[in-house]
């Protein structure tokens, strides 16, 4: 049938082929006649075309063996607008007819400061410099032919500056500095992990972003500006504050964003903060200016250095731009708090809780995080990867142990256990450094490559947990640790595995953002929600950090002679488990309640469908490919499709000769255990919202941790009355389609109380 069906296509387009050569014969001018030499004959193929394409079924292709790559890119690229830049349509010219020396007004300005702000915002969003400011015929007079001085770099290359001082000593130093901060920008993004054209475009075309001149210089230039704005006495006042503002701003980014560029230095917040003041009188005078529409034009493509074909301007509105400026503001002042060292722990919920705010903070952003983290093999610019892994090992698994006494550095004896335990431990930092910070590192990520990052990390730091394993073994020789013999007729002995346990917390927990992250990006269908293992995960979290908990208290019960500091120690390691077990205990119960809620909605077939089915998708597949990060770990083992199936579809087996009483009854009995799964998970996230910053691990980051786990509460209350609705539901039904008497609304993306939790409005029907 295939073969019948191609066959039949290809006399199609041989007919197309044939008739159009017997048209052409019949239609051929007479090419030595001046008057018909360029006629062209045209006849359209479209309804035959469509005709014998409507054969074709879905995916299938035709190809002409005599129609090649090289036919296909030669006939795409020469003279076709979309694809050549030097395509001249009838009557245009190669570049606008704009006088970038043309005297400007004060309103101008304004106008044209606003217009670059805009261009500007618009490449921090991620848009290419040849859609957004290189799009400037003053940027380009600026930065082309390449200054060799500063005082090179004006809009009069020919003829020394004389008059028009708004253009030559205002409007100039306002767009020098623009440049230059976006050379701090391009610079710090570019020393960090980001990805190209996903985050932002690094492209320059071959231009230079004044990097070879320094800051001072071009600050110099703005304060020339602001004393020339200030003595022309015949200035607007409006227009004069209105252009104050714009050149005060951009003298505060430009600062700050230098000293970004030395983590040493120290005033950069209230840079960041005075910034964030001026904005405002920004969005004020905004309708003073008048925007110059003609200094702009994709035209200016043709002269940057690129291989991409020429696309359109990007231009976002003031609005959108103030606003962003105004978050990347707030967030540059807020980065700086992670400076403040206060443990590991909180250093890792800083980072996750700064990374999931709303907005997302902005490449540049999350770039300097990166280096504030780690720069200069310097954690936070003041202590190194050893002593931070160091300070977590003790919270977590080893609180005043021997394997992380400092002094053990300071053993030269070979022969000496000390000596051996420094060694060993020296290799492991050195193993676990690059894991360790590449964790920090995807957590700055955009919030879809992060998910990715860690489906591979996850796999890293399973290589990590087996080769800690090994390395545990060969400490117990020095250490003489002594296993818990378990009270079983068999008498096994039980062992600490203090590094591999360690490395296991820090598998799950990635393992538990990689399936929260899937919830936020709404990867999961409606269908699979009730499946989604989080619960399982955080039970095994539970398991695993009750085990650690139960060999520090055997460890701290075996002295009464602990020192003070060790005591602390200690003391620091059971608040963290204990926060940590309450966490993952809320996390599970509240995972269990909307599983239950998500089973019994599906079996009533009450969750919106998709709008077509899926062709080519099981629902074996679809588990198969959500579980594909987690199908290589050794542990913990992953919840077969079978095993789930048989978890989220009790009332499967059901039988609709049994009675509506039987069903009714089965789906009340899974709804009541979702209501109390919610309370207790109620109580858990109440617990968890009471600690203070200390035990919660969140100073210098309490508000928007608090604002978190408030929304969560949130989520808590809709997911009980959610609940209830349903119990009401199918009660009313009693026996009856419940559809008739219940409707369920899943939220929309992004619009849940809290990312993670996706919980679906319930509506009884009257």
């Amino acid at each position: 049938m295939e073969g019948d069906t191609a066959n039949s296509l290809a006399r199609d387009v041989l007919q197309l082929h044939i008739t159009a050569e017997e048209d052409s014969d019949i239609a051929e001018p007479d090419k030595g006649d001046p008057c018909t030499r360029n006629e062209k004959h045209v006849q359209d193929i479209s309804t035959a075309f469509r005709s014998a394409a409507s054969v074709l079924d879905t995916g299938q292709l035709v190809k002409d063996p005599y129609f090649t790559l090289f036919e296909a890119v030669g006939a795409l690229e020469i003279m076709d607008p979309k694809m050549d830049s030097g395509f001249l349509r009838e009557g245009e010219t190669l570049e606008d007819e704009f006088d970038v020396l043309k005297e400007l007004l004060p309103e101008e300005v304004v106008g044209l400061m606003d217009q670059i702000l805009c261009h500007e915002m618009a490449w921090h969003m991620g848009h290419p410099l040849s859609q957004s400011l290189f799009t400037s015929y003053h940027i380009d007079r600026l930065l082309w032919p390449e200054p060799k001085k500063l005082e090179e770099a004006s809009f009069d290359r020919q003829a020394p500056v004389t008059g028009n001082g708004m253009l030559h000593v205002v409007f100039r130093a306002y767009c020098l500095a623009m440049i230059k901060c976006c050379d701090h920008v391009h610079r710090r993004i570019g020393a960090e992990h980001y990805y190209e054209e996903e985050d932002f475009v690094s492209n320059l075309y071959n231009r230079n972003l004044l990097s070879n001149f320094e800051g001072a210089q071009v600050e110099m230039l703005l304060y020339e500006a602001i004393r020339f704005t200030e003595q022309q006495s015949k200035l607007d006042e409006a227009l004069r504050r209105a252009i104050l503002a714009r050149l005060t701003l951009r003298q505060r980014i430009l600062k700050a964003m230098e000293l970004d560029l030395n983590l040493v230095k120290a005033n950069r917040v209230q840079l960041w903060k005075d910034c964030v003041d001026l904005l405002p009188e920004i969005r004020q005078t905004q309708t003073l200016g008048t925007p110059v529409k003609e200094a702009f034009s994709v035209k200016m493509q043709r002269k940057l250095a690129s291989s991409v074909p020429p696309r359109p301007m990007v231009e976002i509105t003031f609005e959108d731009a103030h606003a962003f400026l105004i978050n990347l503001c707030r967030d540059a002042a807020d980065v700086y708090l992670v400076l403040d060292y206060h443990g590991c722990s909180n250093l890792l919920t800083f980072t996750y809780v700064f990374q999931s705010r709303k907005p997302q903070p902005a490449i540049y952003i999350r770039c300097l995080l990166q280096s504030l983290i780690f720069h200069d093999m310097r954690v936070l610019g003041k202590i190194t990867i050893t002593t931070l892994i160091y300070d977590d090992l003790a919270e977590l698994v080893l609180p005043a142990d021997v394997l992380l006494d400092p002094a053990n550095g300071n053993v030269e004896a070979p022969h000496d256990p000390r000596f051996q335990l420094a060694k060993k431990m020296s290799g492991f930092v050195l193993r676990i450094g690059d894991p360790f910070l590449d964790m920090f590192r995807a957590i700055c990520m955009n919030r879809s490559r992060a998910r990715r990052m860690l489906c591979h990390l996850v796999m890293e730091w399973e290589s990590v947990q087996l080769e800690a394993e090994n390395l545990d073994v060969e400490l117990r020789e020095y250490t003489g640790e002594k296993p818990i013999t378990d009270g079983g007729p068999t008498g096994t002995e039980i062992w600490s595995f203090p590094l591999s346990s360690w490395a296991y917390y820090y598998k799950l927990r990635q393992m538990e953002w990689i399936v929260q992250l899937g919830f936020e990006l709404a990867i999961y269908q409606n269908d699979e929600l009730s499946a989604m293992h989080l619960s399982h995960v955080a039970g095994a979290k539970i398991q695993h950090v009750e085990r650690i908990q139960t060999f520090v208290t055997r460890r701290f019960r075996q002295s009464k002679r602990w020192s003070a500091k060790h005591r602390h120690s200690f003391k620091q390691c059971f608040s963290f488990l204990e926060f940590t077990l309450t966490e993952a205990s809320a996390t599970q119960w509240f995972a269990i309640s909307l599983s239950k809620l998500y089973t019994a909605l599906s079996h009533f077939t009450l969750l919106p469908s998709r709008p077509q089915p899926l062709p080519y998708s099981t629902s074996e597949l679809r588990h198969a490919l959500r579980m594909r990060p987690f199908m290589q770990l050794s542990i913990p083992e992953v919840p077969s499709y079978s095993e789930l199936t048989a978890a989220t579809s009790t009332m499967s087996g059901v039988e609709r000769s049994e009675g509506a009483s039987s069903a009714e009854g089965q789906a009340l009995s899974i709804l009541d255990i979702a209501d109390e799964a919610s309370k207790v998970a109620r109580k858990e996230w109440e617990a968890l919202s009471k600690l203070d910053a200390q035990a919660a691990r969140c100073v210098d980051c309490e508000e928007w941790w608090r604002k978190s786990i408030k929304d969560v509460m949130r989520a808590c209350i809709l997911c009980s009355i959610a609940i209830a609705a349903t119990k009401k539901g199918v009660m009313n039904a009693q026996g009856k389609a419940v559809r008739k008497f219940l409707e369920a609304e899943m939220p929309a993306d992004g619009k849940s109380y809290h990312d993670f939790w996706v919980v679906p409005k319930l509506t009884i029907q009257s």
